[in-house]
Formats: structure tokens, C-alpha cells, sequence
């Protein structure tokens, strides 16, 4: 590492137009290469003990979490349609009376549940507490972009070995690259789940979107699932699913056209235009039903809600659920990610958010992108909202990310780059399993970088607003 601090306005280091056309060229191929669209030439910043802090925390989610799912009562009471989000929210609703009618009708019949969690940060600038990360959302279902996060990291380690960036930072050495190993993590957690299931032959089932854009992000995870755990992979959408799946009423076992399945790995069903159609609920309520272990349940879908998010940010939640097996310490350290926060049912919820909301980004339960209202938009858009209709949004103090970081961005089917000033966002990625009140299993297996324009509010890479990137540690 570096002797003395790294400053972000150093970065990126200035390059000639024709050392950046090389460096084009040489992305641009290696992307189209590796199934990525659209990313950085040049990895971005981040202090070596920020990332350590994220790492460190990240087992503490995976349990915190885990431990949020097996919880009954408290889903009920948060998510729920009697007192909780669902009873505002029609998806949230929806996904929490199917899965209270599979409790009170013939019970769950597979008590191990399978997350594979990424906790999502942006770094962040205030008086008090200097340069410190501050987690933006925790995410349950349909973690995505490890694997090609991995291509990425490997394009700038390759980019690094062929040109050295043409020596236009001293700063730059192979050590400061770190490894980034997502792809092996997540599919450990999967192949963990699928040898706890115990049943020969059987096989995974990824449950995607129709028309799905993000393959190559998910093929990875079955070649890895394949080559290096022989586990086969089945690939079908709720439409096909719903003729393909059904449920043998002697041994709950779920059968894909006439395959046993052992996990049910979902990467759809996070979004209400995956339930066009009452058919495609009853669908996903089959396969909850099974003796399947599914990435995620329904209870840990819910887990990951906004609203969840928050309540765990007053006093004594924490507490409930990590305060026998963690210490006062280890709970402040978790509690230091977290920006301010509050529903906007609490009694002076919406006016606190009216008076500050320069300052705010207000949630629904929602995942994906594009969902959240930023800033100035919030006045009017709360003029909109009925009290009721306010127990589904959350108000979260804005972020502050530093200025002055730079990168070149590309597209690998355009021309050229673009330099602006851009803001990224560090996934940390982990996976559990558990059941039975208990933790059976755990792990933090990687990471990944999002960049985006420093103007854009939203992050989200399948929606457009975000480019998959790397990471430089440095001293600061």
C-alpha cells in the first residue's frame, strides 16, 4: 500500500487519448467476451478498512436475518395484512396470506430455508464521522450480478498485467486489486443446500424471468454448480412451471417434468410484474409448499421488505434477535452502517419527511430499481399518499457520497468513453442456511462494485442507471 493518503481527486490518473482508446478496445473485447455491457476501464477507490468493516459485518447480517425469517410473530406483525405492510401493499399482501394459508392448512414441511443475501453500501462524508460506509438496503431475494462482478474485477487485474494503466500512477500494484472469488461463494451456498436435501438425482431449479437479460450473470452459477459440485440445473419461469411443476402428495417432494427438486433458487418473483396473474401466485405458493428448500422462502423475501429495514433500526429490535449470541460491540459496529430512518405511519412521519426532505429518499417494499422518490419530489408526492396508503414507505436519510471521484465509463458496442464524476456501490455478498430456530450454516463469499453518474439518484444495473465495476483499496 501507498505511504501516505490517497486523494480521490488523483483519480483516475491522467491518460493520453490514445492510451485510452487502447484500454477501449481491450475492455470492450474482453466484455463481449464475458456476457458484460456496459462498464469502467479503471477500478474505482475505496479505503482498505471500509472494505474489512464490510466483510467483517457481513456474518452478523447473514444471521441477523436468517433469525428475522424464523421469526412468526414478527413477521406477522410487520409484514402482515392484519396490522402490518400487507395490509397496504397488495404484493407484500399477497405473498403474506399465501404463505400464512401453507402454515395453517397443512404446515411448512421443510423447515431449512436458503438465503443468498447481498448487503449493499455507499460511501459516505459527514463532520462527525469522516469518510465511513452506510448501508443503502439488505437484499433476500434475487442477489444478482456476483458472478459478472468477478469477470469485472478479473478485466481490471487483466488490464493491469497487460498495460500497467500505462504507469500513470505509482499507486497502482497488483496487491491492490483484491480477489473476488462471488461466484464460488454462491454457488457453495447452493451446492450446501442441495447436499443437505440428501436425495440422488435430484437437481436445482432456477426460477427465471421470461425473456431474461441478466442470463449471463446467472449461467455462470451453473456452470460452477456443474463443473465443480456435478449438480444439474433446470431453467423455467412461473409460465412454464405452472404445467411443468407439481407436488407428490405422498412424499412433498416437488417434481419439475417429473424431476425431483432439490433447491428452488428464484431469480424472479421479487416484483409484482412476475404475478401477472392470480395462477402465477399459486404457483410460487406450490413450491413453498414442497419439501424444497427454497432461495428465498417467503418468510425471507419478506425479511428483506423495507419496512423490516427499518423497524430494525429502533431501540431493542436488534437486541431481540442477536443479543444472546453478540456482543454490545459487535451490535453498535452493525448499527454504524445504518443511516437515520422512520415509517412514514409513525405519528409525525410524513411531516418530518415534508420538512426535511432535501435531505430524504423515501422506500416502498419494492426491489429491482427505479422505485424509490428522491428530494424535492417528495413534498408532491406525499400529498398523494393516504394515511394508509403511508404505512408501506419508509423515510431514510439521504447518503452523502464525496466529491470528486472520477472514472471513464463504457459501453462495449459504443465508441469511446465517457469521464464523469460517479458514486459506486459496494454488495457485499454471503449465504445461510438454516432452520429449526437455528443457524445451521453461514458464509461472506464476496463482492461486488456498482458506478453510476454522480446526477443519478437511482442504482440499479438491470434497470439502466448503474455500470458493473471493481475495486482499488487504498489507504486513506
Amino acid at each position: 500500500m501507498a505511504d501516505t493518503k490517497f486523494q480521490f481527486s488523483e483519480w483516475p490518473p491522467v491518460l493520453a487519448d490514445s492510451q485510452l482508446e487502447e484500454l477501449h478496445l481491450q475492455a470492450s473485447t474482453y466484455a463481449l467476451s464475458h456476457g458484460l455491457l456496459y462498464l469502467p476501464v479503471q477500478p474505482s477507490l475505496l479505503p482498505t478498512r471500509l472494505f474489512d468493516f464490510a466483510q467483517r459485518i457481513q456474518s452478523t447480517y447473514n444471521v441477523l436475518y436468517s433469525r428475522i425469517a424464523m421469526d412468526e410473530n414478527f413477521l406477522d406483525q410487520v409484514m402482515g395484512t392484519e396490522y402490518g405492510v400487507g395490509k397496504v401493499d397488495t404484493f407484500t399482501g399477497q405473498l403474506w396470506s399465501g404463505w400464512k394459508e401453507i402454515r395453517d392448512k397443512d404446515g411448512v414441511v421443510q423447515p431449512l430455508h436458503l438465503g443468498l443475501f447481498r448487503s449493499d453500501y455507499l460511501l459516505h462524508t459527514s463532520d462527525s464521522d469522516g469518510l465511513a460506509l452506510r448501508q443503502v438496503e439488505f437484499n433476500t431475494i434475487s442477489s444478482s450480478f456476483g458472478t459478472l462482478s468477478e469477470q469485472v474485477a478479473n478485466l481490471h487485474r487483466y488490464l493491469y498485467s497487460l498495460t500497467g494503466y500505462f504507469n500513470a500512477s505509482s499507486r497502482l500494484k497488483v496487491e491492490n486489486f483484491p480477489s473476488n472469488q462471488t461466484t464460488a461463494g454462491l454457488a457453495e451456498g447452493l451446492a450446501v443446500a442441495h447436499a443437505a436435501y440428501n436425495i440422488p438425482d435430484s437437481q436445482i431449479l432456477f426460477v427465471v424471468q421470461s425473456g431474461e437479460r441478466n442470463v449471463f450473470d446467472q449461467r455462470w452459477l451453473e456452470y460452477e454448480l456443474l463443473e465443480k459440485h456435478s449438480i444439474h440445473v433446470i431453467r423455467q419461469t412461473f409460465d412454464e412451471l405452472a404445467s411443468s411443476a407439481s407436488v407428490d402428495p405422498s412424499t412433498s417432494a416437488l417434481l419439475v417434468s417429473s424431476i425431483e427438486i432439490s433447491t428452488v433458487y428464484f431469480r424472479a418473483g421479487y416484483t409484482p410484474t412476475d404475478y401477472p396473474t392470480r395462477s402465477h401466485y399459486e404457483t410460487r405458493f406450490l413450491l413453498e409448499c414442497s419439501k424444497a428448500i427454497n432461495c428465498p422462502s417467503i418468510p425471507l423475501q419478506l425479511a428483506g421488505g423495507k419496512k423490516v429495514q427499518q423497524v430494525l433500526a429502533q431501540p431493542g429490535i436488534l437486541e431481540r434477535f442477536l443479543g444472546e449470541d453478540f456482543t454490545t460491540e459487535q451490535l453498535e459496529e452493525l448499527r454504524t452502517s445504518w443511516m437515520g430512518m422512520w415509517g412514514l405511519d409513525e405519528p409525525d412521519g410524513v411531516q418530518r419527511a415534508r420538512e426535511r426532505s432535501a435531505g430524504l429518499v423515501l422506500k416502498p417494499q419494492r426491489e429491482g430499481g427505479g422505485n424509490n422518490v428522491y428530494k424535492e419530489s417528495i413534498p408532491p408526492f406525499l400529498d398523494t399518499l393516504s394515511a394508509e396508503e403511508s404505512q408501506a414507505w419508509i423515510a431514510m436519510e439521504l447518503i452523502v457520497p464525496p466529491d470528486g471521484l472520477k472514472s471513464h465509463l463504457v459501453r462495449a458496442e459504443l465508441a469511446g468513453s465517457v469521464k464523469t464524476e460517479v458514486v459506486s456501490e459496494l454488495g457485499i455478498f454471503g449465504w445461510s442456511l438454516f432452520g429449526s430456530k437455528k443457524v445451521v450454516e453461514e458464509k461472506q463469499v464476496g463482492w461486488l462494485v456498482r458506478t453510476k453518474g454522480k446526477d443519478s439518484d437511482e442504482g440499479g444495473v438491470a434497470t439502466g442507471f448503474s455500470v458493473l465495476d471493481s475495486m482499488f483499496l487504498v489507504d486513506d
